[in-house]
């Protein structure tokens, strides 16, 4: 049909509906456009054009977010305590999260959550944290980690559209130490350098068994993902061989590198992640932050299957899914994560709790709150200081939903309770890292457990927290 004869049957289509309209005569409408599970198969659009289009956006896209962070926290580099993580790396200190024009903490928490809700002062950093490009998404690393990466083995993390958005002195530090529970004597194995396919052999031949060592290469073999692999809609400008699992766990442990979890739908309810440290997770019984996977062999299959390619098993094969085999490789991949160990907490005993000889008053005052007042140990139970199981927090009591930079701010729902040994080594704090600081973490909790601490007492949990 030539485009004049498809126009006149347009026009006279229009006609027909007019009249029938104007008879009384209904008339099927035109399908609504709905938001879909589902990402597109066929890309319309040329990698050089795609390409040219994101890079022209980043900038607006990247203001925005960086508008966000300042207007939530006070991002300076501040440490006036000197307080180190355990390679040494400051930790930053004193509450960032920035309260409304003319509030103070005691006041706020002085107010029940329907009148925070009602005032609308619940302070803006407590609000779920959206990803550096909610509606776009995908895995994002911090610039030291794609450095070193890069450095190392050639191969370039660097996305085109965008760049993660937390200052590195918010990061656990970089590259971390890995201690390990068969060899506790041995401390920090890394020699202070950052676990790659380039050194692994020379690190962990002779300390590991041949099954996992095994299991530590295939953690550290960069396998496709949904924004970096070889297509036309990847986000990095060369073809890319992928990701490693050890790429977000960087020494097993994080460097806080971001992504939306793959669970939920449609996108602007999708939660940003804090990619957790894999320290400890043989005490864990939980895995994934909303997912409740049993077992660390389920959680390492299910990343390669699903959560590389935002849970769509169509994309998945198109781009390249790596399929684990379960009896080999998952297991010895599994294996390998077991051994991941705290670090030294020289001020604990056996049972998880402090040594009156080696801590100071302000920690023992803390624990005490920890354990009382504070509430924290009713999720939080010794020794490891998690109770392996999920918790809904309940946190939309204090403020009414709204649209965050496109991240829907409502229910989150449930949580798994992730473990607190080692917690000062892990910033950024809560599922989606929008708590800065452990001072943060305090006042947060303070708020939302209505606990109504002083000022003395929140400085003091924080002590015992560093103890931990």
């Amino acid at each position: 049909m030539s485009s004049n004869a498809l126009n006149d049957a347009r026009q006279t289509l229009k006609i027909f509906v007019t009249i029938f309209t104007a008879c009384g005569v209904s008339y099927a409408a035109e399908p609504t456009t709905t938001s879909s599970s589902y990402a597109p198969v066929v890309i319309k659009e040329s990698f050089p054009d795609l390409l040219a289009r994101m890079k022209a956006e980043k900038p607006e896209v990247m203001n925005r977010q960086m508008d966000l962070l300042n207007n939530r926290y006070d991002l300076s580099d501040r440490s006036p305590n000197r307080i180190t993580m355990s390679r040494g790396k400051l930790i930053q200190e004193e509450v960032r999260v920035k309260l409304p024009k003319g509030m103070r903490w005691e006041s706020l928490a002085a107010m029940s959550p329907e009148e925070i809700r009602e005032k609308d002062l619940f302070p803006a950093g407590f609000f779920p944290l959206p990803h550096p490009n909610h509606p776009e998404g995908g895995m994002v690393f911090p610039k030291l980690l794609i450095d070193e990466i890069k450095k190392q083995e050639g191969r370039d993390l660097t996305r085109f559209d965008l760049d993660f958005d937390l200052p590195d002195q918010f990061l656990p530090e970089f590259p971390a130490p890995i201690y390990l529970t068969t060899r506790p004597d041995l401390g920090d194995v890394s020699q202070g350098k950052l676990v790659t396919l380039d050194n692994y052999y020379e690190l962990f031949n002779g300390i590991l068994n041949p099954k996992q060592i095994e299991g530590l290469r295939l953690l550290l073999t960069a396998f496709p993902q949904q924004q970096f692999n070889q297509t036309e809609d990847r986000r990095s400008v060369r073809p890319s061989r992928g990701v490693a699992c050890l790429d977000c766990h960087a020494n097993g442990h994080t460097i806080a590198p971001t992504h939306l979890a793959g669970d939920v739908r449609p996108q602007e309810f999708r939660h940003r992640i804090d990619t957790p440290s894999l320290r400890g997770v043989n005490i864990q019984r939980l895995f994934g932050s909303q997912r409740a996977l049993k077992t660390i062999e389920d959680f390492t299959e299910f990343e390669q299957r699903a959560a590389y390619f935002d849970g769509d098993p169509v994309i998945a094969t198109k781009k390249g899914a790596n399929i684990l085999e379960r009896g080999s490789q998952v297991h010895a991949m599994a294996e390998f994560q077991a051994l991941l160990d705290f670090p030294p907490a020289p001020k604990l005993g056996i049972d998880g709790k402090l040594n009156s000889n080696k801590a100071t008053q302000s920690e023992i005052r803390g624990q005490a709150l920890f354990f009382g007042k504070g509430n924290c140990a009713s999720c939080h139970s010794g020794p490891y200081y998690t109770d392996n199981l999920m918790h809904n927090l309940k946190v939309e009591r204090f403020y009414k939903p709204r649209m965050i930079n496109g991240r829907k701010a409502s229910a989150d729902g449930p949580i798994k309770t992730f473990p607190l040994r080692g917690i000062k080594d892990s910033p950024p704090y809560l599922h989606d890292g929008r708590l800065l600081t452990l001072e943060d973490t305090v006042e947060f909790f303070n708020l939302v457990l209505e606990t109504n601490l002083s000022a003395a007492e929140k400085t003091d949990l924080v002590a015992f927290l560093r103890a931990l």
